[in-house]
């Protein structure tokens, strides 16, 4: 499960528009289903050179494919039908580890919280279901 959008060489994402870039990637970025419909409208841009195809998957961008995931995402791995996520909740916040069903698009964010990165990423390298 991936979709295709045109990003610009320094991060943003185009928008429906087709003129302005987005730091986010949201509902209002162009998106396609496939590498050949983003093909067609990049090659159809003024400035082609300056727009790259990426393709956006549940591991790469978790937030767009599940919508209840909340916060800041600082790494992410799959599990099995699973994409389990380091999550700081709120800027400031203790970290804590998001499991993403990928069947059932539910998230479930583990009771145990973290206080330090490094605490969450043993905790999350060693993550069983």
């Amino acid at each position: 499960m991936s979709i295709f959008a045109l990003q610009s060489p320094a991060g943003g994402f185009l928008d429906e528009d087709l003129k302005h870039f987005n730091k986010m990637f949201d509902d209002w970025c162009v998106q396609f289903d496939n590498y050949e419909d983003a093909t067609l409208i990049a090659e159809s841009l003024d400035q082609r050179e300056s727009v790259e195809i990426i393709e956006i998957t549940p591991l790469s961008y978790p937030k767009y494919f599940f919508h209840n995931l909340q916060g800041n995402i600082h790494a992410t791995r799959q599990l099995d039908d699973k994409i389990i996520c380091i999550v700081e909740p709120f800027m400031g916040s203790n970290f804590r580890i998001a499991v993403c069903d990928l069947k059932t698009k539910h998230v479930h964010l583990t009771q145990t919280r973290y206080k330090s990165a490094l605490s969450v990423e043993g905790a999350f390298t060693h993550f069983t279901n």
